[in-house]
Order: structure tokens, then C-alpha cells, then sequence
């Protein structure tokens, strides 16, 4: 008895809070999804990235353990879409989770790249691991597009020696097709 009089003494302390957190990468998600359907429209690269893979693949990329998630598929005739960031319902080919919200801020923020983060295990795939590469090229090459050089130099594993993501007007082009979704 004297025990459980003792315990009750005690406070539960609940995790930090990580809104902020949450919502960055929330925004992070969502553009990164619809760069990815800018680019799959603009590159030739990321064009034939998906071509190779099968029709109707839908991926997933998301933080675990509840979320916020990115969801991009390919239409049968091979038309790249983001589409949104609820799994429910989707028919998912490959999904990658990044194992918590601290490596997923590592991540997003450009101070390690993607193949560090899957060097230091704080990324999860379940599918095929041809799939998941391709994904992560593509991934490179949008991170490619939206970041100015020096960052992207920090966010990708190799720099390509020539992009074309680096003339202006094909830049603006792609800014303009991600915020549009088109």
C-alpha cells in the first residue's frame, strides 16, 4: 500500500513540443512533392528516372511515427502527380520513412545530405531497393533546382558539373510550376 501512495507523488513528463518543428517540415513536404511534379514535367532526367519505373507507382515519404507524409505518383500514361500528404486509401509502392522529426530537421534543413542520412540509418524503405534509389536521385536532382548552388553542394551527394537547373529562366520556369502545381 505504501508504495502506490509514493508514486502518486510523481509527475508524468511528457515529451517536447514540436510544432514548429512539424509545420516546417510539413511545408518542406509539400513543396518538395509538387518540385518533384515540376520536375518530372521539365527534366529530362527525372523523366527518365520515371519512365523506368513501373506504371501506377506511388511513393510515400514521410516522418515517423505519425507523420507529416509527401505522397507522388505516376498516372498509367506516365504523367508524374503529387498527391498529397495523406497515405489513407493510396495504393503505396514504396514507402521511406525518416525514423523522427530531429533527423528528419537535419534533412530538411541542408546540414546532412540524403546519403549521409541513409549511411547513419535514419531512413527506413519498405519496397524495392531499385525503386528506392531512383527516388532518391530524383530527390537530388529537385534539391538541385530549388537550392542555390552552395546549399545544394551540402544537400546532395555529388554536384552535377553541369545542371541545367542553373540557367535563370529554366529556374523561374520550374519555381513557377511548383507553386502552381502545373
Amino acid at each position: 500500500m505504501e508504495d502506490t501512495t509514493i508514486m502518486k507523488d510523481f509527475r508524468e513528463v511528457k515529451a517536447g513540443k514540436t510544432g514548429f518543428k512539424k509545420d516546417y517540415i510539413t511545408i518542406m513536404l509539400w513543396f518538395v512533392g509538387r518540385a518533384i511534379q515540376a520536375a518530372a514535367a521539365m527534366d529530362e532526367t527525372v523523366k527518365k528516372e520515371f519512365a523506368e519505373l513501373p506504371d501506377r507507382f506511388t511513393f510515400s515519404l514521410g516522418i515517423m511515427p505519425a507523420g507529416p507524409y509527401m505522397i507522388v505518383g505516376k498516372s498509367k500514361r506516365g504523367i508524374v502527380y503529387y498527391l498529397g500528404w495523406d497515405p489513407e486509401g493510396k495504393d503505396i509502392m514504396l514507402e521511406m520513412k525518416i525514423k523522427n522529426i530531429e533527423a528528419a530537421m537535419l534533412l530538411f534543413t541542408f546540414q546532412e545530405s540524403t546519403a549521409v542520412a541513409i549511411a547513419r540509418d535514419r531512413l527506413i524503405v519498405d519496397g524495392e531497393v531499385p525503386h528506392a534509389c531512383a527516388v532518391i536521385r530524383i530527390l537530388d536532382i529537385v534539391e538541385v533546382y530549388l537550392l542555390p548552388k552552395f546549399i545544394a553542394k551540402l544537400a546532395v551527394k555529388r554536384y552535377p558539373a553541369e545542371h541545367h537547373g542553373n540557367k535563370f529562366s529554366r529556374r523561374v520556369m520550374f519555381y513557377i510550376r511548383t507553386v502552381l502545381g502545373v
